[in-house]
C-alpha cells in the first residue's frame, strides 16, 4: 500500500478528508493531530490513535497537510528534512505554493488538488446527495489539480489521491499554479464571493423595505436558478427586454469600471498574500 500522513487529522478539512481515506484501502493512512480535542475526533470516528510526526513521515509516499493556509509554510519547513527523496507533499490549494511557502526541496513532488464543490444544476437524485453542499460525500463534483514540480509521472498519483479524498469525482481538471490563483481566489472567492455576499445584503435591504422574508428568498433563489442557467449555457433561452435593459444599466451601478483588474498579476498576488 501507499504509505499517507494526514496532517490536522482531527480538523474539519482533515475529519472530511480521513473520513474517504478510510474507504480506501490502496493507502495506509496515518494520522497525525497537535489537539487533544481532534485527537479524540480521530479515535473516536476511525477507531484508531493518531501517531507522532516522526512515525508518520518514517517512509511516508505522500504528506497531505489538512492544515490552513496560514499554516502550511510553518508546517512544511518544520517537517521537510524529514521527508523522504521522492515523496509527495500534497496540499489541499494553490495560496500557499503561489506565495512562495513551501521550502526548496529540488528531490520531491509539490502537489495541490481542489474540490470544485457540487455544482448548483446536478442530476442528484438521493437526498444525502442533493443536501450534499460541500462535496466529499455523496454528491459528485469536479476537482482542479497542479503538479506544482516533480517528475510528469507523479501526477498520476497527485490526481489519484484528490479523486480518494474528494469522491465521488466527475471531472478532474488540470491547471498550471498561476492559473489555479485566477480560479480561487480570483474568480470563486473575490469575484463569486463578493457578488453573493452584494446579493444577500440586496435581499436584506428588500426585506427590511418591507417584503417578508420567505417571499424574498423565494423570488431571489428563484431567478437565480433560471439567469443563473441561461448565462452560463444549462438552459438555451433568452432574457426578456425588460431585463436585458435592467441589466445594461444596473452593472454600472454596481460595478466600478476596471473590476476586471482583479484578475491582474499583481492584484491575484497581492490578494494570495492577503490570505497567507
Amino acid at each position: 500500500m501507499t504509505k499517507l500522513a494526514l496532517f490536522g487529522a482531527g480538523g474539519k478539512m482533515g475529519m472530511r478528508l480521513g473520513a474517504n481515506l478510510a474507504k480506501a484501502p490502496d493507502f495506509e493512512t496515518l494520522h497525525v493531530e497537535v489537539s487533544d480535542e481532534g485527537r479524540a475526533r480521530v479515535r473516536e470516528a476511525y477507531g484508531v490513535d493518531c501517531v507522532d510526526t516522526d512515525v508518520a513521515l518514517d517512509g511516508a509516499d505522500i504528506i497531505v497537510l489538512a492544515v490552513p493556509d496560514t499554516a502550511i509554510g510553518k508546517v512544511s519547513h518544520a517537517i521537510i528534512d524529514r521527508v523522504k527523496p521522492g515523496a509527495m507533499v500534497f496540499v489541499l490549494d494553490g495560496a500557499a505554493p503561489f506565495a512562495g511557502h513551501l521550502p526548496e526541496r529540488a528531490d520531491i513532488t509539490y502537489f495541490v488538488s481542489h474540490p470544485c464543490h457540487p455544482p448548483i444544476w446536478n442530476d442528484e437524485t438521493e437526498m444525502e446527495a442533493k443536501r450534499d453542499y460541500f462535496g466529499g460525500i455523496a454528491a459528485a463534483q469536479g476537482i482542479v489539480n497542479v503538479l506544482v514540480q516533480g517528475p510528469e509521472e507523479d501526477y498520476e498519483l497527485g490526481e489519484r489521491v484528490g479523486k480518494t479524498i474528494y469522491a465521488p469525482v466527475v471531472r478532474s481538471h488540470r491547471v498550471t499554479l498561476q492559473q489555479f490563483a485566477l480560479l480561487e481566489p480570483g474568480l470563486s472567492e473575490t469575484v463569486n464571493g463578493s457578488l453573493m455576499k452584494v446579493l444577500r445584503m440586496a435581499m436584506d435591504e428588500v426585506v427590511r423595505k418591507g417584503v417578508p422574508y420567505d417571499c424574498a428568498r423565494d423570488f431571489l433563489l428563484g431567478h437565480m436558478n433560471i439567469m443563473g442557467a441561461v448565462m452560463f449555457d444549462q438552459h438555451q433561452g433568452v432574457f426578456s427586454d425588460a431585463a436585458n435593459k435592467a441589466i445594461e444599466f444596473g452593472i454600472p451601478v454596481l460595478m466600478k469600471d476596471d473590476w476586471i483588474r482583479c484578475f491582474d498579476d499583481d492584484e491575484i498576488a497581492a490578494s494570495v498574500d492577503r490570505i497567507t
